[in-house]
């Protein structure tokens, strides 16, 4: 795999992975895409950013007490 010095195939699934996430992609999508047979494999790969969890917070909170997101 050409790029960075040392990255693998493993690394690029690793992306792969959590790019999709970060875009928004569910999560059993994206391990069919990257052919795992157990989603606990696939969250092994992705990476959730913690702006993703920051909006997902203020979005609960939206919901439960009925403020603006």
């Amino acid at each position: 795999m050409s790029g960075k010095p040392g990255s693998t195939l493993h690394d690029a699934r690793h992306t792969a992975g959590t790019l999709l996430v970060e875009q928004g992609v569910h999560i059993r999508v994206v391990q069919e895409i990257l052919g795992h047979a157990r989603i606990t494999t696939t969250e092994r790969y992705t990476h959730v950013a913690s702006l993703q969890v920051k909006d997902a917070s203020e979005r609960m909170g939206a919901a439960l007490w009925g403020d603006d997101v």
